[in-house]
């Protein structure tokens, strides 16, 4: 099936009992049991919901993957990836990534006695050379959070299968509609559900794809085990929202690239990151790897001050955390999603006071690029 069907039909079937079109929000803890030893397939809620694993399907389908395991927040399912590793293990990460994944890779799991090499990931002989007889895995962001730089999936799952190694991307930016990294060869794909999925700003998820039965029963026993599920009712909003995921990411994309060539050009601007621009570094392989280029745009301006400026005079704009809502926001990096950050290690790769990021929503695209204008005068 082509992508918008699946998007709509994929883990969804009308319910057997009402005829329902809407997957029903199952909001049980517990479920009857026939007799001892004997149920329907679902015992308890943290373990089983159907709403739940509607979504799942879905997802998994769309990112072109076997299974699909969602988890309370983007965070808990990268803690479920780290759960993949033991005490005295390595992982090769992405040097710009998230700053929540930096706070919990080197902030917290550290202390458990995982090490972590942050290297820069578009430059593919890093990795090789960052591999040690410990290494358990390589973690990429591509695009990354929120330099938008790029790593060649393809490239870098060869070098995995070659070393006997976990790769696991984050899709979070480009979305299965994008971008498929399992498809490229990665072994687990991982997404903010909080963000493009949902859509709409409402929920807070994640969750992890992978064809792998070995990786999939073990994140399967993390789930359960650890119990960071979300609640029926957040996978029935994400269910609704992937429906219009096609047709959301085709707007994104539309209204990012205007605002990415009108900054381009504006006297206020020191550079524009945005992978559909062909002065971004990566811009062949953002067309070799990816089928568009995304809804973020990330802007340095010419100093702190007018970088300021913009963050507190926008009007459409929202200035919030968070991304890949229908409506447009902007952040501040340095002191927003990547304050846990230290300061040199966030200049070592360019995440400077005077980057402004922003997500660029599906509204209309002049009222837009009026709304940074008027607040940069």
């Amino acid at each position: 099936m082509g992508f918008s069907t699946d998007a709509i039909h994929a883990g969804q079937t009308p319910d057997q009992v009402t005829g329902a079109v809407s997957t029903p929000i199952y909001m049980t803890s517990t479920y009857a049991q026939d007799e001892l030893g004997v149920h329907k397939g679902y015992e308890y809620g943290r373990t089983h919901n159907l709403t739940r694993q509607s979504l799942e399907k879905n997802i998994a389908t769309l990112e072109k993957g076997k299974y699909g395991i969602a988890f309370a927040s983007g965070l808990s399912a990268e803690n479920a990836i780290l759960g993949l590793m033991r005490a005295g293990d390595h992982a090769i990460v992405s040097n710009n990534v998230y700053g929540g994944t930096y706070r919990l890779f080197e902030l917290i799991m550290k202390d458990y006695g995982l090490t972590f090499s942050w290297v820069d990931t578009t430059i593919v002989s890093n990795i090789e050379n960052a591999i040690s007889s410990n290494t358990k895995m390589v973690y990429i962001e591509s695009p990354t959070n929120p330099m938008l730089n790029l790593t060649d999936i393809e490239a870098v799952s060869k070098i995995c299968r070659k070393n006997n190694l976990i790769c696991v991307v984050d899709n979070t930016f480009m979305t299965p509609f994008f971008q498929n990294p399992l498809a490229l060869g990665a072994d687990v794909a991982i997404h903010s559900t909080t963000k493009y999925l949902n859509g709409h700003c409402d929920i807070v998820g994640g969750i992890l794809v992978t064809n792998d039965d070995k990786l999939h029963e073990r994140f399967r026993y993390l789930q359960n085990a650890v119990g960071a599920i979300p609640s029926p009712f957040d996978c029935w909003l994400t269910l609704r929202s992937t429906k219009t995921l096609a047709v959301r990411m085709k707007q994104h994309q539309e209204n990012a690239l205007k605002i990415a060539q009108y900054l381009e050009k504006h006297p206020h601007v020191k550079k524009v990151i945005y992978p559909g621009l062909r002065s971004h570094p990566q811009y062949e392989l953002a067309e070799k790897q990816m089928s568009g280029f995304g809804g973020m745009v990330s802007v340095e301006f010419k100093d702190f001050s007018t970088a300021k400026k913009v963050l507190n005079n926008v009007k459409v704009f929202t200035l919030a955390e968070s991304l890949g809502g229908v409506e447009s926001l902007v952040c501040h990096p340095a002191s927003m999603t990547h304050a846990s950050v230290p300061k040199e290690e966030r200049e070592k790769y360019g995440l400077t006071d005077s980057i402004v990021r922003f997500s660029v929503g599906i509204e209309d695209v002049e009222d837009l690029i009026a709304d940074i204008e008027q607040a940069l005068y």
